[in-house]
């Protein structure tokens, strides 16, 4: 297992940005693919963005690529996700999980707010 701790959401105004990070700790960072994940009121938990050990990525749909980036630092044991020109359908609770190849997403944060204000 692994433990994530997610920080810096909070409120910001429409076209703004907000760096999310994710601080793990427990099992080796490198052995997990890192996700990003978000859930807006009313909706079921979405997938955003993940990146593996070795820089691979993948974007979830269009309405984040180009404005959403996702990166990590294996030294720090740290994965970011920098949010530009920020929209009010961005509002949701943003996830970190942690992916293996036997349990898949078994890890997750326990969450951190985005609210853009229009």
């Amino acid at each position: 297992q692994v433990q994530l701790v997610e920080s810096g959401g909070g409120l910001v105004q429409a076209g703004g940005s907000l760096r999310l990070s994710c601080a793990a700790s427990g099992r080796t960072f490198s052995s997990f693919v890192m996700g990003w994940f978000r859930q807006a009121p009313g909706k079921e938990r979405e997938f955003v963005a993940d990146i593996s050990w070795s820089g691979v990525i993948r974007y979830s749909t269009d309405s984040v690529k180009g404005r959403f980036t996702i990166s990590r630092d294996n030294a720090k044991n740290t994965v970011y996700l920098q949010m530009n020109s920020l929209k009010p359908e961005d509002t949701a609770v943003y996830y970190c999980a942690a992916r293996s190849d036997t349990r898949g997403y078994g890890d997750w944060g326990q969450g951190t707010q985005v609210t853009v204000s229009s």
